[in-house]
Formats: structure tokens, C-alpha cells, sequence
């Protein structure tokens, strides 16, 4: 047990990552008049990102209808791919992440949809993987009934990170 916590402190998040098959890239742009992230103080605000495909497309539908909560779950974990790359982009090293401190997800679902946490959940347990306990969050899970470009999900993120 000892050797497994060294070993788990001497691995850095994006070695955490690519040991689950999660490889860090350029965040999607914006699509509309906003910035990815903003760091202000020790805090950086990370918009909300909508999951998009490997070719680029966007990964659309409501939860409920067109789409299964696990397809939606595994959609949010697209989006928390894309969260830690605009991160990465704005800091450098995801080592320098002291905290997640809060994640909201929205879920594209019909009115009788009620596994929202589920969905989000998608996106958290990749926080938590990446994190550790650092990457625990306080969070909100919503259902709306559309989202930009028709998308599955969307998710943004509140860090604390180090100097």
C-alpha cells in the first residue's frame, strides 16, 4: 500500500491520464465571444466545453431521446478531456492544479430525464482520476432543454491552482 501511494505522488496528472488512454490537446475553440479560460489570482474559470468527436464534429442529441446515459456520461468525459486542455494551455502543467473546486454540467434530456449526476459523473470520476483528491468538486448537475449547436452535454470548471 505504501509503495502504491509513493508511487501514485510521483505521477503527475497528465501521466495519470495517458496511463487510462486520455492524450491532452488543443481545446476546441470558442464559438462564440468568449475565452477558454480567464486566471484571476490563484483561480482559473474554464468555459464550459461541449464534446466533440476525434474528427471535430460535434456529439449532439438529448438524453432521453437520441442518446443513453452512458453515451451522454462518456460525452461529459469528452468534455473534461477538452477542460484539462485549455487548463493545460493556460498553466502549463496540471501538477500546478492545487484543487478542483467546483464543476457544472448541463444535460441536453428530455423533460422525464433524471439521471443528470449520472451524465456528470462522466466528467468528475476523470477529475478524480487525474486528481486524485485534489480533484473532488463540489458540482452541479442540470438537465436544459437545448444546448449550443445541439450538443449532448456541456461542462465547465473552477480550479485553484499553485503560483
Amino acid at each position: 500500500m505504501w509503495a502504491a501511494a509513493v508511487h501514485a505522488a510521483e505521477t503527475t496528472p497528465e501521466q495519470r491520464l495517458s496511463a487510462q488512454g486520455v492524450t491532452l490537446s488543443t481545446a476546441p475553440a470558442a464559438i462564440a465571444n468568449y475565452v477558454p479560460a480567464v486566471r484571476t489570482g490563484s483561480l482559473v474559470f474554464l468555459a464550459g466545453q461541449i464534446p466533440r468527436d476525434p474528427a471535430g464534429g460535434l456529439i449532439t442529441g438529448k438524453v432521453g431521446r437520441d442518446a443513453t446515459e452512458a453515451q451522454a456520461a462518456a460525452a461529459a468525459r469528452v468534455c473534461a478531456v477538452q477542460l484539462l486542455s485549455a487548463l493545460k494551455t493556460e498553466i502549463g502543467e496540471l501538477a500546478r492544479v492545487k484543487r478542483v473546486v467546483r464543476v457544472g454540467g448541463f444535460v441536453n434530456c428530455t423533460d422525464d430525464f433524471t439521471g443528470q449526476s449520472k451524465v456528470v459523473n462522466g466528467a468528475s470520476d476523470l477529475l478524480v482520476a487525474a486528481f486524485g483528491e485534489r480533484g473532488r468538486h463540489a458540482r452541479a448537475s442540470v438537465g436544459v432543454a437545448a444546448l449550443p449547436g445541439n450538443a449532448l452535454v456541456e461542462v465547465e470548471m473552477l480550479v485553484e491552482v499553485a503560483d
